[in-house]
């Protein structure tokens, strides 16, 4: 995940912040105007229009609210912060692209570039910004936007973009992980920022006096997110247990899940992990009694061997939690088998993109093919005929 994008300084007289993860976009903001709320001014030095609009015409009377409220000086006077909170409109939505969502808004940027007093500030949350638009352009010269996306899990390393951003929370509840466990909450959670704060205060409340939280406290204490019952789809695939996989499949797509999402967030992933650990353990030294010693090997490898492994992103060493994970799945599988599974993965994302077959049919053919006990081969050969 990108880090945040500031257009403008940090001392800006208005703030935009805006991203797919609503949570971070929402604890970002709310401490943003707790930050700038004039001192000793109680709830008359803040004015929150909520931001989310019900339907075109509902979204200008936000946008009039805002403004409205941006012209009317506080009741004692000073300063004033106007937060509009959560606004669902000024992104390509069918609301966002309406006449009323984007003169609205492009009313209350009139405001602001007529000039407010110092102290009068306009903070914006929302989940999306239509970046193509004039006005994103004119709140980019006049406000610092602040961009907070999820990272996406369909792509290899999106765990240490979450990584980062929970680590000062850790530290601040004077956490200590062991080996491997806070990569393991980051994969029941996923991007889930918020589930993941709560997950950290549960186990800080379980841990009470102990400061130390290991792999068994974190899959004892976690419930598992979206992309942790994705996960656990891999799991499945990793331990080769075909009913247990069809069932989640089943389960996932019953719920609304794309076939091709699961395909490229649960199935590849996990193939292309336990190809990649199949092939680098067999043809390379590697640790495998723990997964520092794991680490560490690798980084001794020659650069040619680990140049497709994925990387920490402070580029502080590999990324490779999954692969430790999977070192022991990976003797379920051999080469061959693991190449053909990549393999049939490619071909099942073609048939769901081009082709009307049943996704459900597709997928439980492809899980059969790469989980199934392959037929013992038998030697038919017949024996030469021995000389006389």
């Amino acid at each position: 995940m990108p880090a945040p994008k500031k257009a403008a300084t940090s001392n800006s007289q208005h703030h935009a912040i805006i991203g797919t993860d609503e949570g971070r976009v929402k604890e970002v903001a709310l401490r943003l105007v707790q930050q700038l709320a004039p001192a000793d001014s109680g709830d008359f030095g803040t004015e929150i229009v909520e931001g989310q609009a019900d339907n075109a015409e509902h979204a200008g009377r936000i946008c009039a609210d805002v403004i409205m409220a941006l012209q009317t000086l506080p009741f004692f006077g000073g300063g004033k912060i106007v937060w509009l909170k959560g606004a669902n409109f000024l992104g390509d939505s069918q609301t966002g692209r309406a006449q009323d969502a984007v003169e609205g808004f492009e009313r209350i940027l009139d405001v602001l570039e007529s000039g407010l007093p110092p102290d009068i500030r306009l903070i914006v949350s929302a989940s999306a910004i239509d970046k193509r638009r004039t006005a994103y352009k004119r709140l980019s010269k006049i406000a610092a936007i602040d961009v907070h996306d999820k990272p996406d899990t369909s792509k290899t390393g999106w765990e240490g973009a979450v990584m980062g951003q929970i680590q000062g929370r850790v530290r601040e509840l004077g956490l200590i992980f062991e080996s491997g466990a806070l990569e393991l909450l980051v994969q029941l959670c996923g991007d889930d920022t918020r589930q993941l704060a709560n997950e950290l205060e549960k186990i800080d409340l379980y841990l009470g006096d102990r400061r130390r939280c290991g792999l068994a406290t974190v899959r004892g204490m976690v419930s598992m997110s979206r992309a942790g019952v994705l996960w656990e789809i891999g799991n499945a695939i990793g331990a080769r247990d075909l009913p247990r996989a069809l069932d989640l499949l089943g389960t996932l797509l019953y719920q609304g899940e794309s076939a091709i999402g699961l395909l490229l967030a649960a199935i590849v992933p996990k193939v292309r992990n336990l190809l990649i650990i199949k092939e680098l353990t067999s043809k390379n030294p590697v640790h495998t009694a723990s997964y520092d010693s794991f680490s560490r090997s690798l980084e001794a490898l020659p650069a040619h061997v680990t140049a497709h492994l994925p990387r920490k992103k402070d580029g502080s060493g590999f990324n490779v939690y999954p692969l430790f994970l999977s070192m022991a799945e990976a003797r379920k599988f051999t080469l061959e088998e693991l190449h053909e599974g990549l393999e049939a993965c490619l071909n099942a994302n073609e048939k769901l993109v081009t082709t009307q077959l049943d996704a459900k049919v597709v997928l439980e053919r492809l899980l059969v093919g790469l989980l199934a006990p392959r037929p013992i081969r038998k030697n038919t050969s017949r024996p030469t005929a021995r000389a006389a």
